[in-house]
């Protein structure tokens, strides 16, 4: 069984296209494979299904979806090391559980190369972390569910995964960063910053990139328009590390960066502004 949720929602079993088309069964199953291998109380389904507003055969009719979403796992066709796929749908006292390995969710599968990709990034193995987090990022096919109309439940799983996206892309350009890729990275951080004003960290990145490229009076002005956009839309100041980076730039105590590529380069940061790249999800 292979199900997708970082886009559109999918799930396969053997191949074959087995995704429910229903809203309420597409939610379920949903809800139960972004909590796999652990139990969903009948409650958050219910919650997720009908919010506040369930029938009162809540109960009969939360079994016959499950049941519907068994039978098409079987229907299907085949096994998998001898189980039935619609054995991996176990039922529990209050519960459900969905039963997949890793490698059979997507979203499991990018948590678990972001985690790779974050502690080679620590360890100084920048080629590898850039490539782990890359190979994460390409699992993302658009906004998670992004054609399902999801409930209280699932809205927060997407925002959670997004809020990881984010974080995992911070580091994956700190570590093209580290790497020299200053030029390369300019179209994308522009396009970053123009779609969240508010960002700083990509904002800061902006700035290095900038600089580095020889485009220190550019690298101020981003700094301006940053100040200006949390000014008006959050009503706050740069915070310490931006301003810091804001000074370092200003005051060309910002170094000019790597000559080549090399898994031991640094973002080249003066001490002061180095806790920018502290990116935790």
């Amino acid at each position: 069984m292979q199900i997708s949720l970082l886009g559109p929602l999918s799930v396969t079993v053997n191949g074959e296209n087995v995704t429910p088309t229903a809203p309420k069964p597409r939610r379920i199953l949903a809800l139960l494979a972004m909590s796999a291998n652990q139990v969903v109380r009948n409650e958050q389904l219910i919650e997720e299904v009908w919010e506040d507003r369930p029938p009162s055969s809540v109960a009969t009719t939360l079994q016959t979806y499950i049941y519907q979403l068994r039978k098409s796992l079987r229907l299907a066709g085949g096994t998998r090391a001898g189980r039935d796929p619609g054995d991996e749908l176990r039922t529990f006292v209050g519960g459900y559980m969905l039963t997949l390995p890793p490698q059979d969710l997507d979203s499991l599968r990018f948590e678990e190369r972001a985690q790779h990709g974050r502690a080679q990034l620590a360890a100084g193995d920048v080629d590898r972390a850039a490539r782990s987090l890359r190979e994460a990022l390409k699992l993302w096919r658009g906004p998670a569910m992004v054609d399902m109309n999801p409930g209280p439940v699932l809205m927060s799983e997407a925002l959670r995964l997004e809020e990881i996206r984010k974080s995992v892309l911070e580091l994956r350009i700190e570590a093209d960063l580290r790497l020299g890729y200053h030029h390369e990275l300019l179209a994308e951080l522009i396009k970053l910053v123009a779609s969240q004003p508010t960002h700083e960290g990509f904002q800061a990145k902006l700035m290095i990139a900038l600089y580095r490229a020889g485009r220190r009076s550019e690298a101020l002005q981003v700094y301006q328009h940053a100040r200006e956009s949390l000014v008006r839309e959050l009503g706050v100041d740069p915070s310490g590390m931006l301003q810091r980076l804001h000074h370092a730039v200003l005051t060309g105590d910002l170094e000019p960066g790597p000559a080549g590529a090399g898994p031991s380069d640094s973002l080249w940061l003066p001490q002061s502004a180095r806790p920018m790249h502290e990116v935790r999800y």
